[in-house]
């Protein structure tokens, strides 16, 4: 395994355990963002439901906390860690706050917007791309969406 490999499993598992703080009435998505040295600079959990915010998803919390720490809504060079792949309008804040990198969990087949519906972030027209790495600890990163569904049942 690659030391690339090594540290994206690492930041899964701290974005899993981010995910299990989501609250109970949202779908279990963790996001950690880490800047260029490295360190952690926030989290985000899906906040939908309990906030009562369409735009409520990890994601989109995790670049918000992110951006208010940094004192700036230009994220470059951060990293995005997330258990389940972007949808569309995640994409779209990762492109506009001009992340480096995304590395995600699940595999998202109805609405994921980096690769498996369509791929927003490394489409070539876009004045900034954003380099992708998907599947990281897939088979755990689904397992909390397996089982947020399964208790609905």
């Amino acid at each position: 395994m690659s030391q690339f490999e090594r540290r994206a499993e690492a930041r899964m598992r701290r974005a899993i355990e981010v995910a299990r703080t989501t609250p109970t009435a949202d779908i279990p998505v963790g996001a950690v963002i880490y800047g260029p040295d490295g360190s952690e600079i926030a989290i985000g959990t899906n906040r939908r439901e309990t906030d009562q915010d369409p735009a409520g998803h990890a994601e989109v919390v995790a670049t918000r906390n992110a951006a208010r720490a940094l004192g700036t809504w230009r994220l470059d060079g951060c990293e995005l860690v997330v258990t389940l792949e972007p949808c569309t309008m995640c994409a779209g804040i990762i492109l506009g706050s001009r992340m480096k990198s995304v590395v995600f969990g699940a595999y998202e087949p109805k609405t994921g917007a980096v690769g498996s519906l369509i791929d927003v972030l490394r489409d070539p027209s876009h004045l900034h791309t954003v380099e992708v790495r998907g599947g990281v600890l897939e088979g755990e990163t689904a397992q909390l969406m397996t089982g947020f569904f399964e208790r609905l049942r």
